[in-house]
């Protein structure tokens, strides 16, 4: 499957941006899907992941009550609503997805196979 990332941009410190996740085919709703970012100079990082089965998620320490991840079945889409954006939140976003992570891996981006192309997001003060 390939992944296309969509929505980055710039935004002031207390705004929200929606990023989206295009997946190529219909295998989508058979596989878990992640956002990870990366800042410069820093290693990739998880942000929240949705659950292929259940459509459960879970989020990272530092994004938890500000960001949303969603699926779209229909439209093989997974979105992240990021909201109360900080200047720390600045970074390529990815999106990632994977049919056998597990949760005790989830952070790991080694557990993913498939990865979009990423999209800058810069927030500022």
């Amino acid at each position: 499957v390939q992944l296309q990332a969509s929505g980055g941009g710039s935004v002031q410190a207390g705004g929200s941006l929606r990023l989206s996740c295009a997946a190529s085919d219909g295998t989508f709703n058979r596989k878990t899907m992640a956002w990870f970012r990366q800042a410069p100079g820093k290693s990739r990082e998880f942000v929240a992941v949705v659950w292929r089965n259940s459509g459960n998620s879970f989020y990272s320490d530092s994004v938890k009550g500000r960001f949303t991840i969603s699926r779209d079945i229909a439209k093989n889409t997974v979105g992240l609503q990021m909201n109360s954006l900080k200047p720390e939140d600045t970074a390529v976003y990815y999106c990632a997805a994977s049919s056998t992570v597990i949760l005790s891996s989830v952070r790991d981006p080694n557990s993913y196979s498939y990865w979009g192309q990423g999209t800058q997001v810069t927030v500022s003060s």
